[in-house]
């Protein structure tokens, strides 16, 4: 039976003396917070039998953040995987004991989401929501910095100056990115159509504005059709799809501004051989990623969602601690850009 590790050993795997180790875990002297996450990494790694401690104690003399953040979808793969990754962010921050009171909206309503925001408010010190524009919306963030809890934006720039920052990507360099691509994809010039979640997500209204102004300067033999709301609801996508496949048989190609992308994505698959019809859209899944690899979508263009939370708690922590945020605007994060041959 092998023997469990020593203190010598901890020190050797995390490339500290053995003096360095024992007032880490014994709390002798003052240890720098790296030297003490090194120690705290290499216990885990190894096994030691103290790592809890060395953790607890490390953790003991920093400040408490508490980060409420609001989605919507609760069950849509992506916001599934957003909430995994401020987890994680926030885990990761140094400087900090950062923990996450994260709530769902049940739908798009402004109402929803302004009261969820005001509850979680009660129990954080800073807000990061996606939300729809909306007055109510605008009013709870206001009554909220009024008492002192910073609010931040997230993929949709709702509140705007009110809230502290908004963090995502450039939504309408976005929407002329799908433009480009769809219009170098179809070989010759034919309809379009669009789908947004809401006319209440401004993202969206500026994915769809840079999409069209996009074709209005570069495409102009194209037809954009009217823009169509899915409400990101995967079944009327589904449906509306069909019925556009149906109604413009000349149908060459469809840019999904939002969420819903899966309905699409099984309407094609239905309706259309592969490449017919070309589709542009947003946020990298397992069903996404299977329609590039099955050739019914041109091209996902995704949120860098690790870097969009490390920036998130970055900047909230720097607002509570200094006052204000080093980006008091807008943090524009480069998007990734999956093609069918990138997967």
């Amino acid at each position: 039976m092998a023997s469990r590790p020593t203190i010598t050993d901890l020190a050797r795997e995390a490339q500290v003396s053995v003096a360095t180790v024992d007032r880490v875990l014994n709390g002798r002297a003052k240890v720098r917070e790296e030297t003490a996450r090194r120690v705290y990494e290499a216990a885990q790694r190894i096994g030691y039998h103290a790592a809890a401690l060395i953790g607890q104690r490390m953790m003991a003399d920093l400040p408490e953040i508490r980060f409420g953040v609001v989605f919507n979808k609760e069950r849509q793969p992506f916001y599934q995987d957003f909430r995994d990754q401020m987890e994680a962010a926030i885990a990761r921050a140094t400087g900090i004991r950062g923990r996450m009171i994260v709530e769902f909206a049940p739908s798009q309503s402004p109402t929803d989401f302004a009261e969820l925001i005001e509850k979680v408010s009660h129990r954080a010190d800073a807000i990061a929501a996606t939300a729809v524009n909306h007055m109510q919306v605008t009013d709870t963030i206001t009554r909220i910095q009024e008492r002192g809890v910073p609010c931040f934006s997230l993929l949709n720039d709702f509140a705007q100056g009110v809230r502290q920052s908004y963090i995502g990507i450039n939504n309408m360099k976005a929407g002329r990115v799908a433009g480009h691509m769809l219009a170098k994809s179809i070989s010759k010039p034919g309809k379009i159509a669009v789908f947004v979640g809401g006319f209440r997500w401004h993202g969206h209204e500026l994915r769809e504005t840079g999409f069209r102004s996009y074709f209005r300067e570069h495409g102009p033999d194209f037809q954009i059709l009217d823009t169509l709301v899915n409400l990101e609801t995967r079944q009327l996508t589904y449906e509306a799809t069909l019925e556009l496949l149906q109604r413009h048989p000349d149908l060459r190609g469809l840019y999904c501004a939002g969420g819903g992308m899966e309905g699409a994505i099984a309407a094609l698959r239905e309706a259309r051989q592969p490449g017919e019809v070309s589709l542009v859209v947003h946020e990298f899944t397992a069903e996404s990623r299977a329609a590039l690899a099955d050739r019914f979508a041109e091209m996902v263009i995704a949120t860098p969602l690790q870097q969009l939370c490390e920036a998130c708690v970055g900047l909230v922590t720097e607002t509570l601690q200094s006052g204000a945020p080093s980006t008091p605007g807008q943090l524009f994060l480069r998007p990734d850009l999956y093609l069918p041959e990138s997967v």
